[in-house]
């Protein structure tokens, strides 16, 4: 799947979904709350990330927030030193692993399906944290 069709899949296909440009990455969050993104697209290298040279024509990374149990059930072995550079795996995001983030670069038509619904997941736990805080507001000003 392409860059677009991803992109084009979640602000067209997942309720509620804003998209902020910077830095060369594409950020997806859920409503208004813009403290974490759901889903990041990562579309060339810069000084804080470039272990997976980005800068390769046609390479983008999608990273995905998942829950802690999908996280675990995906990389339940002992792997380490993860090549970042590799195309269509997935891996621990090189970063963000604790929080739960796991990343692909360019995910080809095999694992397109798993990275859709990677994708769905982590647009679902974005949607309970915005309704969970939503609700302590409502609980507060009422």
């Amino acid at each position: 799947m392409s860059l677009q069709a991803i992109e084009q899949f979640i602000t067209e296909q997942l309720p509620n979904v804003t998209k902020l440009d910077s830095f060369g990455y594409k950020f997806f969050f859920y409503e208004t709350d813009q403290v974490l993104p759901f889903v990041t697209i990562a579309t060339s290298d810069n000084e804080h990330d470039n272990k997976s040279n980005l800068d390769r024509d046609g390479i983008f990374r999608v990273n995905i927030g998942i829950s802690k149990d999908a996280y675990n059930k995906l990389f339940s072995g002992t792997e380490t030193g993860w090549d970042y550079t590799a195309l269509n795996r997935f891996m621990p995001h090189p970063d963000y692993a604790a929080q739960h983030y796991i990343c692909i670069l360019n995910p080809g038509e095999d694992l397109l399906p798993q990275t859709i619904r990677f994708i769905e997941e982590a647009h679902l736990i974005a949607k309970n944290r915005f309704d969970k805080k939503q609700s302590a507001k409502m609980r507060k000003s009422g």
